[in-house]
C-alpha cells in the first residue's frame, strides 16, 4: 500500500483543489491518504474518514513562525515515511520540499499552481524567484497547471526542460459538470438577479476571485467606470474576498463603493449561480497558475475576457470563447468590454461555444483518470 500526503499552507486550497482528487484516489486504489495544513477544526470535521488530518500551524506571507512550521513538518515526515508528498502554495511548498529532501521522501511533487514572484518587482521579485528556484531544485517532479506556465518556467530557468509536465489539458482538478450544470443557468440567472435587484434585461459584467491588485482590480474598476458612465443599465458584480493593500487605487475603489450598480457579493460556495447572473466574465489578472474561474464561467455559457498571461490563455480560445487583453492595460480592457457589450452576435456565439469547449477539455472525472495514471507513473506503477 502506497502512502501519499498532500500539503498546503491553508485548508482552503486542499478543499478547493485537492479534496476531489483524494476522493478519486481513494475510490480507485488502496493508498493511504494524509492531509497536512494549518489547523482548522471546521475543515477537520468536514473531511471524510479515510483521510488522516495532521495539522501544522502555518501562515501565509513571510513570518518568523515559518521556522517552527518547517521543524514540525520535518518531524512529521521523518516519522511517517510517505512514498509521495504533493505540495502547493508558497510557504507550504518551501517547508515541504526542504523537509521532504532532508528526510528522504522518494517522490516530492511540486504542484506549481501559480508563482508569487511573477506579480512582484525589485528585491521582492528577486527573493521570491530565488525561493521558487529552491523549491523546484528540491522537488523530484514539477507540475504546473497550464502548458503556458510550464513553458514560462523553462524559459525562466526554474527547472530543466526534461523536468515537468501538465495533467491532460491543464487545471488543478478539472471541473464538475454536475455542479456547473448549464441546464440550470436560466433558473440561477433569475434567482441571482432578483436577489441583488438587477433587471433581467440589464447587462452584467462580473468577476470571481480575490479582489486585489494582482487580479487587475484597478484596471477593471477604471474600465467599468467609463462604461457605466455611458450606459445607465450596466452592472458590475464582484464575487470574492477583499484583500486591499497600498497598490489599490483608492479613488476608484471609493467610487465603486458609492456606485449602487457595483455589487460586492463576498465569498460564496454557489459560484455557478453568480456566474449565471453575468453576461461576461472578467479576469484581467497579473499572474495565475491557471484561472479556474475562466472554465467555470465558460461551463455556464458565459464568454470571458482574460489577460494575455500564462494560465488563463490555456483556459479559453481567443475569438471563440472570449477575448484576451494586455496585462495591466485598462484601455485595452475597456476596448474588449465594449466589444462584448455591443456585439450581441459575437457574445452569444462565444457563450454557446464555451460550454462545449469546457466539456471536451476539462471534465473532472476524465482529468482525475489522467491524474491517477500520472501518480502511478511517479510511484513506479499501480
Amino acid at each position: 500500500m502506497k502512502r501519499i500526503c498532500y500539503i498546503t499552507t491553508v485548508p482552503q486550497t486542499l478543499e478547493a483543489f485537492v479534496l476531489e482528487a483524494a476522493r478519486y484516489v481513494h475510490d480507485h486504489t488502496d493508498w493511504d491518504i494524509t492531509f497536512i495544513c494549518d489547523e482548522d477544526d471546521r475543515f477537520r470535521a468536514r473531511l471524510p474518514s479515510y483521510i488522516h488530518y495532521v495539522p501544522v500551524r502555518m501562515e501565509r506571507g513571510i513570518r518568523p513562525s515559518g521556522i517552527r512550521s518547517f521543524r514540525e513538518l520535518r518531524k512529521i515526515l521523518a516519522a511517517q515515511r510517505f512514498d509521495l508528498i504533493q505540495y502547493s502554495t508558497p510557504n507550504a511548498s518551501l517547508y515541504a520540499s526542504l523537509a521532504g529532501w532532508m528526510t528522504g521522501i522518494p517522490v516530492r511533487l511540486y504542484c506549481q499552481w501559480g508563482m508569487a514572484y511573477v506579480g512582484a518587482s525589485g528585491i521582492r521579485r528577486a527573493v521570491f524567484k530565488a525561493v521558487e528556484k529552491t523549491v523546484c531544485r528540491l522537488s523530484t517532479w514539477i507540475e504546473p497547471d497550464s502548458g503556458s506556465n510550464l513553458r514560462f518556467a523553462h524559459e525562466e530557468g526554474l527547472y530543466p526542460e526534461d523536468v515537468g509536465s501538465v495533467i491532460w489539458n491543464g487545471s488543478a482538478c478539472g471541473i464538475s459538470l454536475e455542479k456547473f450544470d448549464i441546464s440550470r443557468k436560466s433558473a440561477y440567472r433569475a434567482r441571482i438577479r432578483e436577489r441583488y435587484g438587477i433587471p433581467q434585461d440589464a447587462f452584467v459584467f462580473g468577476s470571481v476571485g480575490r479582489i486585489t491588485h494582482d487580479k487587475g482590480i484597478n484596471e477593471l474598476l477604471h474600465a467599468a467606470r467609463t462604461l457605466m458612465e455611458e450606459d445607465p443599465d450596466l452592472y458590475l458584480m464582484l464575487v470574492g474576498a477583499e484583500e486591499l493593500d497600498g497598490r489599490i487605487d483608492r479613488e476608484a475603489y471609493r467610487w465603486s463603493r458609492d456606485e449602487a450598480r457595483v455589487l460586492y457579493c463576498g465569498v460564496t460556495d454557489v459560484v455557478e449561480q453568480y456566474l449565471s447572473g453575468m453576461d461576461c466574465f472578467l479576469l484581467p489578472s497579473y499572474r495565475e497558475g491557471f484561472g479556474m474561474g475562466v472554465i467555470e464561467a465558460e461551463a455556464m455559457g458565459v464568454p470571458v475576457i482574460v489577460s494575455d498571461i500564462p494560465g488563463p490563455v490555456d483556459a479559453m480560445e481567443e475569438g471563440r470563447t472570449g477575448l484576451t487583453v494586455r496585462k495591466g492595460d485598462a484601455d485595452d480592457l475597456l476596448r474588449a468590454m465594449r466589444t462584448m457589450l455591443r456585439d450581441d452576435g459575437f457574445r452569444e456565439r462565444a457563450g454557446a461555444y464555451a460550454s462545449g469547449y469546457v466539456r471536451s477539455r476539462f471534465e473532472r472525472e476524465t482529468f482525475m483518470a489522467h491524474m491517477l495514471a500520472d501518480r502511478e507513473r511517479l510511484l513506479g506503477g499501480p
